[in-house]
This record gives structure tokens, C-alpha cells and sequence, in this order.
């Protein structure tokens, strides 16, 4: 355990997440352990008395994530003390932030029975784990990334409306001091032909690990796929994208195997794309400006206004890159009905509040270059339309 409180803690920090030595994480097996000594740890240690958790992680977040998510609990603070971003992964795993502005555990708890975390206006984020630190470690980074695309989102709006307020200039002064334009030159990755099952998981392996490097991911949250023949090789749900020796499923296209079972929610999806195309390598990520354009919308009076993630009849496009709703998984509402036919001819699609897709012919290389360069499109729009 305390290796794994000790990895979590460094991972906050490689992902830009929290500033060398701000992470707080305890982990209890046979006794509570933590990653580093640390004042706060005895307040934080009665939390595990009062829930049903192994894992716990505090941390100020570093900036620009300090800065706007003080900047939105302190408007929750006068409404009803939560923050509601409406990206995708927060509707499916965070619901809403709730805030609390006292350091003391019976607060924190309060919020953790109902919610995976809680934030603390000028201390940082409290997050838990049920199994692992893993666990507390994804809602952290997911709090990080929903509270940036909510700000970012809020700020285009009010700025078309002439609504910007002081502290949010101020706000997204320190933001601008952080955004580092995505690279042009995407990196190398594994060619094809594979000419073996190992090199097959290798490539896998490879794409998605690179999508986590170069910042194109919610925590791990994404799917990579490679059609090899009449198999498709899939991320398994729930996989880290920078760790999946032993986490990709080869998955027969006619279904003839239950390997599917553990297997990506979006596997129908990755499954029609490859057999409506000719493409067979699919990358998905959750890159932050794709997702804030995609949720960029002014037209009021539409009768489908709050169900846009499922039913928006718009035709919309960030140049020749189409936006669709859909939702995770296979129901009547499931981005497999909507990403398919839309990726057809195209180089990428992005799905509305959830993340973007992008295709290759043969290995990951197109798919990575796409990736790249669709992000950095939209960074650049975003910040074109803010000047």
C-alpha cells in the first residue's frame, strides 16, 4: 500500500495535476498508511472511520486547476454550494462538486457519502477509492478536467454576451499563463505491417500510452483499438491508456467470443467504424478543447436545450470536423447509432461534452497525427474567439 499511495501522488504531479509535495494520499490495508507526513493527515484519518473506503487523496491542485475551481466554488458558495459541469464524465461519474468551506472531517464526509469528492476553497480536493488509490486518484484528475472545461465554457459564453466579470479576467489571466500550444509534429509511433500478436499489443500499448503523454486524455479515460483480420483488439474498460500490458481484448468482429464482456464500452462503437471504413486504427481521447467547442452553442430556444449530449438535431462542425451527440454505451441514445456513419470519409468526429475520435488506415500513426492536430485546432479557435 505504500507503494501505491506513493505512485498516485507522483502521477498527480507527472499530469500536471498538483505541484511537487502538495499531494496528501492515505491507503488503508492492514493499518492507514500515507505517501508523505503531513498536518492535515489526523483530521483526514477520521474520514476512514466513518466510511467505507481504503483510499483517500487531498491535494491543492496546481494551476491553472487552483484558480478555477476557487473561482467556481466561490460562485456555488452564494447559489447552493455545488458546481455542476456538464461534460460527459461528469454526468456519468462525478454527477456534481459539492463544496465545503471548512477543513474538518465531519464536513468532508458529509459530502464523500454522497459524492466521490469535495471541494475545499483554498486547501484543495478531497477524493476517495473504495478498492485503490487508483480510484481516488481518476475522480481527482476528473475534477481537475471538469472544472477547467466548465470555466472555459463559461467564460466563451459570457465573453460573446459581454458578461465577463473582473475576477474572471483576472482568472483566466492565470490560465493564459499555462496554455502551451499542443506540438504540430506528432511522434513516431509503431508501423505496420504487425506480423504477430505481440507486436499487435504493442502498438496498442504504444498509442495509448502517447495519448496520455501529450495531454489528450481526462486521468486515463479513452479508448484505442487495432483491427488485425476478422479481430478487433480493443482497451478493456476501465484500463489505464499509459499502462495496458494485459488490459486489451482481442475481440472477433462476428461476435463468436465473450472477450467482449471486459472490453471498452465503446467496443460496438470501434466496431461499426472499422467495418463501415477502411480505417483499423481508432484513437479516442478526451482532449479539453475539443470538448469545450463541442459544447459551445447559442441558440437558446431549442426544444432540445439540456438533453443536447443525447438529441442535438444540429448540423455542427469545428471546420471539416462534424459534432454528434451520443452517450456511452448501446442504448437508444448510444454514440455507436451516431459516431459511425458520421466518421465515414472523415479524418476525426467529436462527440459532443465526451471526447474526439480519429481513424487510420494501418497503424496509429494517422490516427495519433489526427488527434494531435484537431486539439490544437481547437485550442486555437478557443483562444482566437477570446482574444
Amino acid at each position: 500500500m505504500k507503494q501505491l499511495v506513493g505512485k498516485y501522488a507522483r502521477k498527480l504531479v507527472d499530469a500536471g495535476l498538483a505541484e511537487d509535495g502538495a499531494p496528501v494520499v492515505g491507503g488503508l490495508d492492514d493499518e492507514l498508511v500515507w505517501n508523505r507526513r503531513d498536518a492535515r493527515c489526523s483530521e483526514l484519518a477520521k474520514v476512514f472511520s466513518g466510511l467505507n473506503i481504503n483510499a483517500l487523496l487531498f491535494s491543492l491542485p496546481a494551476e491553472p486547476y487552483r484558480s478555477m475551481i476557487d473561482y467556481l466554488a466561490s460562485m456555488a458558495t452564494v447559489t447552493d454550494g455545488v458546481i455542476r459541469p456538464t461534460d460527459t464524465e461528469t454526468r456519468t461519474i462525478l454527477h456534481d462538486l459539492p463544496v465545503v468551506e471548512a477543513f474538518d472531517a465531519g464536513e468532508i464526509m458529509a459530502a464523500l457519502e454522497r459524492r466521490k469528492c469535495a471541494v475545499l476553497p483554498g486547501h484543495g480536493v478531497v477524493t476517495w477509492g473504495m478498492v485503490s488509490p487508483e480510484q481516488a486518484f481518476v475522480f481527482y484528475s476528473s475534477v481537475c478536467f471538469a472544472c477547467f472545461v466548465k470555466f472555459m465554457s463559461d467564460y466563451l459564453a459570457d465573453r460573446k454576451s459581454g458578461r465577463v466579470s473582473r475576477r474572471q479576467r483576472r482568472v483566466m489571466d492565470t490560465v493564459m499563463q499555462h496554455i502551451d500550444l499542443l506540438p504540430s509534429e506528432p511522434p513516431a509511433l509503431m508501423r505496420a505491417p504487425f506480423l504477430s500478436e505481440r507486436a499487435i499489443y504493442h502498438a496498442v500499448s504504444q498509442a495509448g500510452r502517447m495519448t496520455v503523454e501529450y495531454g489528450l486524455v481526462d486521468s486515463f479515460f479513452g479508448n484505442v483499438s487495432l483491427r488485425c483480420g476478422d479481430t478487433l483488439y480493443i482497451s478493456q474498460t476501465t484500463s489505464s491508456l499509459d499502462e495496458l500490458d494485459g488490459c486489451i481484448d482481442p475481440c472477433p468482429l462476428d461476435g463468436s467470443s465473450c472477450a467482449g464482456i471486459t472490453a471498452s464500452s465503446e467496443l460496438t462503437a470501434h466496431r461499426e467504424i472499422v467495418q463501415r471504413t477502411e480505417m483499423n486504427a481508432i484513437l479516442h481521447g478526451h482532449p479539453k478543447f475539443s470538448v469545450i467547442l463541442s459544447m459551445d452553442c447559442e441558440k437558446t430556444d431549442c426544444a432540445f436545450r439540456g438533453q443536447c449530449h443525447i438529441r442535438c438535431p444540429e448540423s455542427r462542425f469545428i471546420e471539416d470536423i462534424p459534432i454528434v451527440p451520443g452517450e456511452v454505451g448501446t442504448g437508444p441514445h448510444g454514440l455507436c447509432h451516431t459516431l459511425p456513419p458520421a466518421m465515414e470519409g472523415r479524418r476525426g468526429v467529436i462527440v459532443y461534452g465526451h471526447g474526439l475520435f480519429t481513424v487510420g488506415r494501418e497503424d496509429f500513426n494517422e490516427a495519433f497525427a489526427g488527434l494531435l492536430a484537431i486539439e490544437r485546432l481547437c485550442q486555437e479557435t478557443y483562444l482566437r474567439m477570446v482574444s
